[in-house]
């Protein structure tokens, strides 16, 4: 962290002659790329103070206080958004809108590399996206925005410096993000530049047992991480094109296994570009592409290395908009995506893997009667390889081919009050992991088992929204039903099997015909010019159709309530988030309590000539409750309760 604290201060002191940095865009771009005012899928964007204030140290505990998002939580390192009850391959989570390739989706164990420290904006799509992303974002999309491929070009240098301090793991983590520029609108050059760094310690949690043992902090959670990038683009008459290149690289405890820690790096080459013209049939081009290599290795406490995790793919986008015919504009796309997977050790529980997928889909908009329209259709060619192995079988090829439809509308009900409805049908072909999987993991204390004859996994969903909208306040409301003709579950099967004398669990992905259906509901009421009453409620209800036995680790009914204060340049919140207890569980899983917290964070702006800084506190869980995360897998819940009491603070300075 020295090196990156040195560079924190040197940013920090030359930020006093830079430019204020620019607002972001309020627009939605996930799903949107045609830039609509109105969505009909529940959407949240988080972004400047907002994210500041709400970043933690891995995606899912920065995202889980949305409506509709909870986290996977295994540990403090390794958590990953479940939207809608939904988790694994079903929710796409994307880097600049291009696949982020990484394990997290293969086991809970495995985090997402993705820093959250260099993020600028992070949106969430909850419910089906896989008309523009597959059918793997049945669930929904989170999609962190950044600026390492330069979209629009400034003149001079802008950028922000960041310390954070303290927390439930005593947390010492710092960024610099730099952006520059150079040149005309049309004729110029931009950079980027960023690094990051984390220090933690154990989790710290109110006293609780842990296999027999009294504990206050949560074993083998300790984290160290550090991260850059480098980017770079040339903007022409309508556009620009460029490229970057980061490194990212973790090593932290797995929490289920005393001395286990997971080693892992991952290095993403990516370009992207865009034209745009007013004339001619076509009006705007866009393409990415990205080549990302992945490792991660599970080291035991004597240092050996009893498994490692290699992926390397490459996904490629191309998006053609066309010119208006009538009141109907619309985009083409084409989207490919390859992966090569490799397990190699002793403990390996997943056989070498290559996946190939190849998508074509339409959108296309339109204001008919006074309603929004939006309609499009996606056909895909997935293939999934395996090279079986000793307890994997015979070498095996699978073939699918997902096809997704879907059709929404927007009826604005008067300048303030707006009814969305949403309608889909979805295809998503199974995960190599979901087929081939037959291994002890060491790392999440399970067997698992795939099943090589699964076969597409079909949902038709319906989503109901209710906005109102005035210029301090506002009202969301959103009802929505999915129903899977053959949902794959990864449920425990009440075997267990024999670790070295110790007995582990047997856990099996398997179909069943299921339901999701579920309430989310967000309000701010601006009380006063300088205090806001902010609430919040979601709930999801999931069950297996044929037997009426609940779906696993689905998030029980969750509650918020919080004041929101301004004055000047003095900000904060005090909020209670509460959760019931979840008694719908599945066969051999636990009842998990109820609980509720507070919280209270308090942020000052601060100006210095041409820079401006936000220095900010926080309070966790004040009372020091005892909380567990029904949405984690039984076998690492009740060793990693939810953080203690804590305080963290933190600068971050704006130039």
């Amino acid at each position: 962290m020295a090196p990156l604290a040195a560079a924190c201060l040197s940013v920090l002191a030359a930020a006093a002659q830079a430019d204020p940095a620019e607002s972001l865009d309020k627009v939605v771009v996930t799903g949107n790329p045609l830039k609509s005012q109105l969505l009909a899928q529940p959407s949240d964007s988080l972004g400047g103070d907002q994210l500041v204030l709400t970043r933690a140290a891995n995606l899912g505990d920065t995202l889980q206080g949305l409506a509709g998002v909870a986290a996977t939580n295994f540990g403090p390192n390794a958590s990953r958004p479940s939207i809608r009850g939904l988790d694994g391959d079903r929710v796409r989570i994307l880097s600049n809108s291009g696949a982020s390739v990484d394990a997290s989706n293969l086991s809970f164990d495995h985090g997402v590399a993705i820093d959250p420290l260099v993020i600028d904006k992070v949106e969430v799509l909850r419910g089906a996206a896989a008309l523009l992303y597959g059918g793997n974002a049945v669930g929904g999309v989170v999609n962190t925005l950044d600026n390492r491929i330069p979209r629009t070009l400034i003149d001079g240098m802008s950028g922000a410096a960041e310390v954070r301090l303290g927390g439930a793991t005593h947390d010492k983590s710092g960024a610099v993000v730099l952006d520059g520029g150079t040149g005309q609108p049309h004729r110029g050059f931009g950079w980027h530049v960023d690094l990051a760094g984390r220090d933690a310690d154990d989790q710290a949690a109110p006293r609780f047992d842990s296999d027999g043992e009294s504990r206050t902090s949560v074993r083998n959670s300790a984290a160290r991480s550090h991260g850059g990038a480098l980017g770079g683009s040339v903007f022409f008459q309508g556009g620009f094109a460029g490229v970057s290149v980061d490194d990212f690289h973790t090593n932290y405890g797995t929490t289920a296994e005393e001395g286990v820690t997971i080693r892992m790096q991952r290095q993403r080459l990516a370009t992207a570009g865009e034209w745009a013209t007013a004339d001619g049939p076509v009006h705007r081009i866009s393409w990415q592409l990205s080549r990302n290599r992945y490792e991660h290795q599970e080291v035991e406490e004597t240092g050996d290395i009893g498994t490692t995790f290699k992926s390397t793919g490459t996904d490629g986008r191309l998006e053609v908009e066309h010119a208006a015919i009538g009141p109907v504009k619309g985009l083409i796309g084409l989207q490919t995506e390859q992966l090569n997977f490799s397990a190699l050790g002793e403990e390996a529980f997943v056989p070498s893997t290559r996946t190939r997928n190849t998508g074509v889909f339409v959108l296309e908009q339109a204001k008919l009667g006074g309603v929004d329209w939006s309609a499009g259709a996606r056909t895909e060619r997935v293939t999934v390889d395996s090279d079986g192995g000793d307890r994997f079988g015979t070498p095996d090829s699978k073939r699918f081919k997902p096809v997704s439809l879907a059709l929404s509308g927007v009826y604005p009900l008067s300048e303030a009050w707006s009814l969305s409805a949403n309608l889909n049908h979805t295809e998503r072909a199974p995960a190599y992991y979901e087929l081939f999987a037959n291994g002890l993991h060491l790392a999440s204390a399970a067997y698992e088992r795939g099943d090589p004859t699964l076969g597409l996994e079909r949902s038709k969903g319906l989503d109901v929204g209710l906005k109102w909208e005035s210029a301090q306040s506002h009202v969301h409301l959103n009802l929505y039903e999915t129903r899977f003709s053959n949902y794959v579950a990864l449920q425990a099967t009440g075997e267990v099997v024999d670790n070295g004398g110790e007995s582990v669990p047997v856990y099996d992905f398997h179909a069943v015909p299921a339901r999701l259906r579920g309430i989310e509901f967000e309000g701010r009421w601006q009380l006063h010019p300088a205090l806001a009453l902010l609430s919040q409620l979601d709930a999801v209800r999931g069950d297996n159709r044929a037997t009426g036995e609940p779906l696993p680790r689905l998030s029980p009914l969750r509650a918020m309530l919080g004041l929101e204060a301004k004055q000047g340049d003095w900000s904060g919140k005090l909020e209670w988030r509460g959760a019931a207890r979840q008694t719908r569980v599945a066969e051999f899983d636990t009842p998990t309590p109820g609980y509720g917290t507070l919280r209270l964070s308090v942020a000052r702006q601060l100006r210095w000539g041409q820079t401006d800084a936000l220095w900010y506190l926080k309070l966790d869980n004040l009372a020091n409750k005892l909380a567990y995360n029904a949405t984690a897998v039984p076998t690492i819940r009740e060793l990693a309760p939810q953080p203690g009491r804590s305080a963290s603070t933190g600068l971050q300075v704006r130039f």
